[in-house]
């Protein structure tokens, strides 16, 4: 029945109708937070407004622009102002949020100099025009509404625990309790936001390493707060000093530098992603079987490390080893990667030598390293010694190589290939645990099926059509039907048989 199908359907879209709501409650509250600028000053709620110090209010606005630019790698207003006057168009830059670093220690001078409500006005102005891409636009409009909240909520803490008076007063050690209890009410509130949408919108995929997931835990966000909740008390005061905005704007000078540098940093990353996916499409161009093969295989390779406790740097170089595997395939023949077949014993030694190619390709990339490049290079080896190119046994071959050749295996089997349609997730597990001991390292074999079973693993799916008879349906283990073979094809073809999945 029709019928069916619709609660699933609306269990399905249930998470994104509640995102929608949560996308559009957060600027509406920005907009009430606003809104109480326009309280009589001598009401006995007056005091979340007024009275507000205009002029201080745009300056902040700027600096918070100018540094939150600076901190996600885009252009600045003095930046944009300038290209402006010269008529020279820039080219559109792309900030992604996820990893780059965040820069409040203006925000939170803002909330100890103003009003609660013109503390919120100072986050808005950044996230109106920081961003050029009209397909981030509404990302960036939720992020300025949530962190005008966040201080609108912690302007209100730092006046109900007296701080105005205290900080006016240059009573530093008293006011440090009322500033922490801000810092405080703007991380409480800006961590339930981000972490309400982030469940609505859904999990992260398992497998890609978490930017910044070195620092697990609390320490991750307090220790940050604290610094930039330190630089803004900083700047509040020497703001209200004798020298004014100038001492003010003079004490961010090293928050800019830490800024710049991390931005930076974040640049390198974003390039050596460009760089991998390159490399990437270019393989999936020549084979469209192994589409989404090298994501899968890296996402692999990271659970499994992951089971093992690897620390986050090798985690990440590992993800860019594992993604980059297949790299050498650009050097063999497309034919050969899409034989519909087995292979002679002349065209599986012209597809075996890919590793040497893929090491030779990706060399001189400085941020795979000597473990990454050797994970490339010997993927294809085996315990017993008969894998390739070097036929390496044990623990020589390097745990980088022992993991994506797992990794590899597993979604080579789950995957429909131009030789084989996908196999179940069960039937694979029971194929790799087959071959452990001889073919793969069982401890990489025990922490694929650990993380498989915390985290799942989706098969890739038949096109909508189904596979229309074009890829034949063998169980693993079992040969590839013969093709008017020579007698050295019927060799290769048995020889290839023993490998779990058959991977090319």
């Amino acid at each position: 029945m029709a019928g069916g199908a619709a609660p699933g359907l609306r269990e399905a879209r249930r998470p994104c109708r509640r995102a929608v709501g949560c996308l559009a409650a957060v600027p509406v509250a920005a907009a009430g937070c606003l809104l109480t600028l326009a309280l009589p000053a001598d009401g006995p709620l007056g005091w979340l407004g007024s009275p507000v110090d205009w002029s201080g209010v745009a300056l902040l606005a700027f600096l918070h622009c100018c540094w939150d630019g600076l901190a996600q790698g885009l252009p600045t207003p003095c930046h944009r102002f300038w290209s402006l006057l010269l008529r020279r168009s820039d080219r559109p830059v792309r900030a992604s949020h996820a990893g780059s670093p965040a820069f409040f220690p203006v925000l939170f001078a803002g909330v100890l100099m103003l009003p609660p409500a013109a503390a919120a006005l100072v986050a808005l102005p950044a996230a109106l025009v920081g961003c050029t891409d009209r397909r981030r636009a509404l990302r960036r409009l939720w992020n300025g509404a949530q962190l005008a909240v966040s201080a609108q909520a912690a302007g209100v803490v730092f006046h109900l625990t007296d701080g105005p008076r205290l900080l006016l007063g240059s009573e530093v050690p008293a006011a440090l309790l009322p500033s922490l209890a801000a810092v405080a009410a703007f991380c409480l509130v800006n961590g339930a936001l981000v972490t309400v949408m982030r469940r609505l919108v859904g999990p992260r995929p398992p497998g890609r390493p978490r930017p910044g997931a070195a620092l697990r835990g609390p320490l991750a966000v307090v220790l940050p707060a604290l610094v930039h909740g330190a630089g803004g008390l900083m700047v509040a005061l020497l703001w209200r000093g004798p020298y004014g905005a100038f001492a003010a704007v003079l004490a961010l000078l090293p928050f800019t530098i830490s800024a710049w540098v991390f931005a930076q940093g974040h640049r390198e990353r974003v390039a050596q992603q460009t760089a991998v996916q390159a490399l990437v499409q270019a393989v999936e161009i020549k084979d469209a079987y192994t589409r989404g093969h090298s994501e899968r295989v890296g996402r692999a390779a990271v659970l499994i490390a992951g089971q093992l406790g690897m620390v986050e740097e090798r985690l990440r170089t590992l993800h860019f080893a594992g993604t980059l595997h297949d790299v050498g395939k650009l050097g063999v023949a497309t034919e050969l990667l899409r034989r519909n077949g087995p292979l002679s014993e002349e065209e599986r030694r012209a597809v075996e030598v890919h590793p040497v190619f893929g090491h030779e390709l990706i060399r001189d990339i400085a941020f795979l390293g000597e473990e990454g490049r050797a994970g490339i290079l010997h993927h294809h080896e085996r315990l017993d010694g008969r894998g390739y190119p070097d036929g390496l046994t044990g623990d020589r071959i390097p745990e980088f190589a022992r993991i994506i050749s797992v990794a590899d295996a597993f979604d080579s089997m789950t995957s429909t290939r131009s030789y084989r349609r996908g196999r179940p997730v069960a039937e694979a597990v029971a194929e790799l645990e087959r071959c452990a001991g001889s073919q793969f390292d069982p401890a990489m074999v025990r922490a694929l099926i650990a993380a498989v079973a915390e985290h799942g693993w989706e098969p890739v799916l038949p096109p909508p059509g189904g596979w229309a008879g074009e890829v034949p349906d063998i169980p693993l283990g079992v040969p590839e039907p013969a093709r008017a073979l020579a007698p050295q094809g019927r060799a290769a073809r048995a020889g290839r048989s023993e490998r779990a999945g058959g991977a090319r």
